[in-house]
Parts: C-alpha cells; sequence; structure tokens
C-alpha cells in the first residue's frame, strides 16, 4: 500500500471516506479483498507472508499500512508490515493500546506508517516518527514518507479529495483520483535515495512499470448509519485489469 487519502469527519452523512492504492510487485502472490476464514475481516492477502494491506471488520476495525521508502529499507530477517494491520483486526485491543504494545518491537519492522481505527477513534505510528498520534477530523494523506507529507500525489490527491466532500459521494468518482497516472515534475520530486528515473516513475498516484505497479485501488466508506461500501479494482499487470470486487454490510457494533 502505497497510497491513503482520507477524509475524517468532514462529510455530513460519512464520517469515514477512504481511498487507497496497493503497489507492490506482480509477482507477489496475492488474493483479491474477500471474507477471512479465521475471523470476521474483510480484506485483501498477501500468500507470501500471509498479513494484509488494508482491511475492515465486521466490527468496525479499520487498518492499513504503507512503507517508508528508504534506501535498504527491506533487510533479512525483518517481520512482514502486513502482520501489523492483521494483528489489530483480529484483536480486541483498542487502537492506543494496540500501538503501545506495538512500540517497543518498532525495530523488528522495516520502515511502516500504520493507521487504524474503530468508532472510537482514528490513530496513526510509524516507526519512523515514533510517536503514536490520534487523527482530529481533517483531510489527510499518508504515501512513503512522514504523515501528510506534501509529495506531489498526495497533495494534489488531497485536494481532488476535499473538491468531492461537498456533494453526493460516488465511488466511481473518488477511484478516479486514485488512477490517474500524471508523472511529477523534477523539481517536485522527493528525494528517498532511489535513482530518478525511478523516482519518477513513483510519483504518481497510479503506478505502471514493467514488472511493479499499483495492484489494487480501493474506496472505502462507512456512512452515519454504519453501513459499510468496500470496492476494490485489482490489476494483475501494467495492462490487464483484474477482479472488480465488492462488498456492503452494516456494522455489527457490541454495546
Amino acid at each position: 500500500m502505497c497510497l491513503i487519502l482520507f477524509a475524517y469527519r468532514q462529510h455530513r452523512d460519512y464520517p469515514l471516506i477512504l481511498i487507497a492504492n496497493r503497489d507492490e510487485y506482480y509477482a507477489r502472490p496475492t488474493r483479491d479483498a474477500h471474507w477471512w476464514d479465521e475471523t470476521p475481516v474483510f480484506a485483501g492477502r498477501d500468500l507470501e507472508a500471509g498479513g494484509t494491506w488494508l482491511g475492515i471488520s465486521r466490527g468496525g476495525r479499520f487498518a492499513a499500512v504503507t512503507n517508508v521508502r528508504e534506501p535498504g529499507g527491506m533487510k533479512p530477517g525483518k517481520k512482514s508490515r502486513g502482520a501489523l494491520t492483521q494483528g489489530f483486526l483480529s484483536s480486541d485491543a483498542t487502537p492506543e493500546a494496540y500501538l503501545q504494545e506495538l512500540t517497543p518491537h518498532d525495530p523488528d519492522y522495516a520502515g511502516f506508517n500504520l493507521l487504524i481505527g474503530d468508532d472510537q477513534g482514528f490513530w496513526f505510528h510509524s516507526n519512523r516518527d515514533h510517536g503514536i498520534r490520534r487523527i482530529d477530523p481533517g483531510v489527510y494523506g499518508i504515501s512513503n514518507g512522514a504523515f501528510d507529507e506534501p509529495w506531489p500525489k498526495l497533495s494534489s490527491g488531497k485536494l481532488e479529495l476535499a473538491a468531492l466532500l461537498e456533494g453526493e459521494v460516488i465511488a466511481a468518482e473518488l477511484m478516479e483520483i486514485l488512477t490517474d497516472h500524471l508523472v511529477a515534475a523534477d523539481h517536485e520530486l522527493p528525494q528517498t535515495g532511489v535513482a530518478l528515473d525511478i523516482e519518477r516513475m513513483l510519483s504518481s498516484r497510479f503506478i505502471r512499470s514493467p514488472e511493479y505497479g499499483t495492484r489494487a485501488c480501493t474506496v472505502l466508506t462507512i456512512d452515519r448509519h454504519d453501513r459499510v461500501d468496500f470496492s476494490e479494482q485489482n490489476f494483475r499487470d501494467a495492462e490487464h485489469a483484474g477482479e472488480l470486487r465488492h462488498e456492503n454490510f452494516t456494522l455489527e457494533k457490541t454495546t
């Protein structure tokens, strides 16, 4: 997952509107979003390490993760970042308690940005920031740098998301934000330690290259009646779309 844009308590009818792109090597085995057998979670699955990049439970627990782009960031022996999201979705800990318990284990993982939440609020933690942050209402973005760091695709994506908040929420319009192929100008590019041609390729919201690119575009909304709408467009490679997964359900909150 390399781009998450979300509006938290900014729309009159939708406490949460979240859109996200997962960027990954096409060869990495993946299962599209589905209901897991072992726990009531709807999410895709990384079949290599077993975790997920984004998911939501029937009870309203949400989690998503991105990597932090840094030279040598994935070293042998690191745990899969997909376990961070899987762990929260499968637990009953509050978001804050989960992150407090996680923090001492930050060195076990390559750089990550983790967004988790439930009906009580949303929280963010990065092992490159070493802090736990409660999210206030607003429009935000998370890519492969710091929280809300103004990379071109993140800043422009936030503006486009904010422009849709006054009207009816239409999943197709939200999906269009994710599929933008515009490459940023060289002077706008972040400097993350990769070659310039790679930095250019990674600067668009929707990424295409022969071996690596956007594998899934996800639109997730939760309305004020606790109804969840989850749409995920998958891509097999740079030229071929895969299945469009769509799920609707009402949160089953405990009292």
